[in-house]
């Protein structure tokens, strides 16, 4: 390799055995020098070399797992799964106060986490408003952005977790896991959700409860996912358990690889929005719930000038205009606050 070689956040992520949000995170902190080419971030080799020098001298990989997580030590303490009444397990429970790094200044370079294209549209807006800002896009499912938030990896986090137990949308698990944290929740969307299922639906799948039939294959999201946290709440409240689900196992990363897999018969029925219907030809879509998409972030001083710039771009008709056109979104409460610590 030369001197002039030079990598995107997902190769170092890759070479680095990380996360691309914990890249991310290095690059916020000015751990990471990078620059910008289009729309694509990167990471020169000496500087990577540099990088990597400075961890083993300092130690900063003795807390990583091999694959990018942190080990129990360097967790902070969690508090039994039973108390929280949360449907996962006991790391993703609710900390007693924010990790120390997490109230570092995140500088020019704003994370925005979650996969709906909504989000990609407000970086344009958001570098646009601000040109001094950098938005840096991470493809993290609902909950993991939430962690990534608490972890201080992530600015702006959009999420659709339902809790089954009240019927509520996000604010029951943003409670639990931002404890300590001063943070604001602006509505961006509704959309439906519901089954995608083969063209003309030849099983009859209509409700939660015929996942029980003999011979239905199902393909999964992805853990930390906000359709797999709808799926597994429809499941407990419903009785049905998951070991007696064909394909249950077998997971995808996105709505649309979702709908593609059920349209080329790798499976009879996937959970995901109307929208990738929409896109991918061979399937119906069956709706069974709106569900509420809202950005959640963390309120510092040096976090106000682009919040504000955020809350100006939701509300702003060139950006309504933008996400209007596409099919199934609501927009009436768009850039409504929903919570503010």
């Amino acid at each position: 390799m030369t001197e002039n070689t030079s990598y995107t956040t997902e190769e170092i992520a890759r070479l680095l055995k990380i996360s691309k949000l914990k890249v991310y995170d290095l690059i916020k902190k000015g751990e990471l020098p990078s620059y910008r080419v289009g729309k694509q971030m990167r990471v020169d080799l000496s500087d990577l070399e540099k990088y990597k020098q400075n961890s083993r001298n300092s130690g900063a990989y003795a807390n990583l797992l091999p694959g990018g997580g942190l080990t129990e030590a360097a967790l902070p303490q969690a508090q039994p799964a039973q108390q929280t009444g949360l449907p996962f397990a006991a790391p993703y429970q609710a900390f007693a106060s924010p990790p120390p790094h997490s109230m570092k200044s995140s500088g020019v370079n704003v994370v925005i986490t979650g996969q709906d294209m909504s989000l990609d549209i407000l970086a344009t807006h958001l570098e646009r408003t601000l040109p001094s800002t950098r938005p840096l896009r991470s493809y993290a499912g609902s909950l993991d952005s939430l962690i990534a938030m608490y972890q201080g990896e992530s600015d702006i986090v959009s999420t659709h977790l339902l809790d089954g137990d009240s019927g509520e949308y996000n604010l029951p698990y943003i409670r639990k896991l931002l404890v300590g944290f001063s943070y604001i929740v602006v509505h961006l969307l509704t959309r439906s959700a519901g089954f995608y299922v083969q063209k003309g639906n030849p099983l009859g799948i209509r409700s939660w409860g015929d996942l029980r039939q003999d011979g239905v294959t199902l393909i999964n999201r992805e853990r930390g996912s906000g359709a797999r946290v709808l799926l597994d709440e429809q499941l407990r409240l419903h009785g049905i358990p998951s070991s007696g689900l064909n394909g249950y196992t077998n997971e995808e990363n996105s709505h649309l690889a979702v709908a593609s897999l059920v349209a080329r018969g790798g499976a009879d029925v996937g959970i995901g929005t109307e929208k990738a219907a929409k896109i991918i030809d061979g399937i119906d879509f069956i709706p069974l719930i709106r569900e509420r998409y809202d950005l959640v972030m963390v309120k510092k001083p040096e976090n106000e000038a682009w919040i504000n710039a955020i809350l100006d771009i939701l509300r702003s008709e060139a950006f309504r205009s933008e996400l209007s056109s596409i099919h199934s979104y609501d927009l009436s409460a768009t850039g409504d606050i929903i919570y503010e610590t």
